[in-house]
């Protein structure tokens, strides 16, 4: 049966990056070069480059590590380390910011999303808000969206980058040959069982996504899948993407309880 071989990211740090920039609701208009010689001198330049490097270890970071109850970094789905112009892109999030959050019912900023990720992407505790790990992500991502031009989002907390939804209805999604597209497409780097190897994460099990994550609902799950599965060479149509997608989120993955996720933080601070 054909294997698509997939490369995951390095662990050394990539010195430099092309990102595709954007302007909201237009298409892209030129390729910026990011590197460690742009960064701010001083320690705004320290605290960005420390936020980048815990967007690319932020399972086994000292800083973020006890955070973290997945097997997963903020990178598995932030491709290239929330540079990649398509799968769930940095570029231009923070202008967007603050933004209304639906599920939460308030107004949300750049920060409280970062630390919500890690209760739910993440599987893990939200660290302190204001914190060095928090802020050093967030001024990360805000590097990365320089010359954006500002506009929160009255709607959801989603950049102008956003991964955009399946053109199809996800409701007859088709786990059984989602089962055999799994096998063709993502089992070798994620594993028979989904417990993922060196060459990526797991996509289901404990050390997984829990139950309170975006890509745990199909429909988003598939349009991420849509733009960057297999890695390197995103060839799944709308319809093999969603059925991927229900077959992995019919496995079992952890819960989610507010309360268990909320960390350092009272309750009051965050709304289910």
């Amino acid at each position: 049966m054909k294997r698509m071989v997939c490369r995951y990211l390095p662990a050394t740090i990539i010195a430099a990056v092309a990102l595709t920039t954007m302007a909201v609701g237009e298409s892209p208009q030129e390729d910026v070069i990011r590197s460690t010689s742009s960064l701010p001198p001083g320690g705004l330049g320290a605290a960005i480059e420390l936020g980048r490097e815990l967007v690319h270890n932020t399972s086994r970071h000292p800083l973020t590590a006890a955070y973290v109850g997945a097997a997963l970094n903020c990178t598995s789905c932030h491709l290239d380390d929330g540079t990649h112009p398509e799968a769930a892109t940095f570029v231009g999030v923070a202008a967007a910011y603050p933004a209304w959050s639906p599920r939460e019912g308030r107004v949300i900023t750049l920060e409280d999303r970062v630390l919500n990720c890690f209760m739910r992407s993440e599987n893990g505790v939200r660290p302190p808000n204001g914190g060095e790990a928090s802020v050093a992500i967030s001024a990360y991502i805000t590097w990365l969206s320089e010359g954006a031009p500002i506009k929160m989002n009255p709607n959801r907390p989603l950049g102008p980058n956003a991964v955009k939804p399946l053109q199809i209805d996800p409701q007859p999604a088709d786990p059984t040959r989602g089962a055999d597209l799994y096998e063709t497409h993502c089992a070798y780097c994620h594993a028979e069982d989904g417990a993922g190897s060196d060459d990526g994460p797991p996509v289901w099990g404990e050390r997984s996504y829990n139950r309170g994550a975006g890509l745990s609902q199909n429909a988003k799950l598939a349009s991420w899948l849509r733009v960057a599965m297999p890695l390197d060479d995103p060839t799944l149509t709308d319809r093999e993407a969603l059925d991927i997608a229900a077959y992995v989120n019919s496995h079992d993955r952890p819960g989610f309880v507010l309360e268990e996720h909320l960390g350092p933080l009272p309750e009051a601070d965050v709304v289910d």
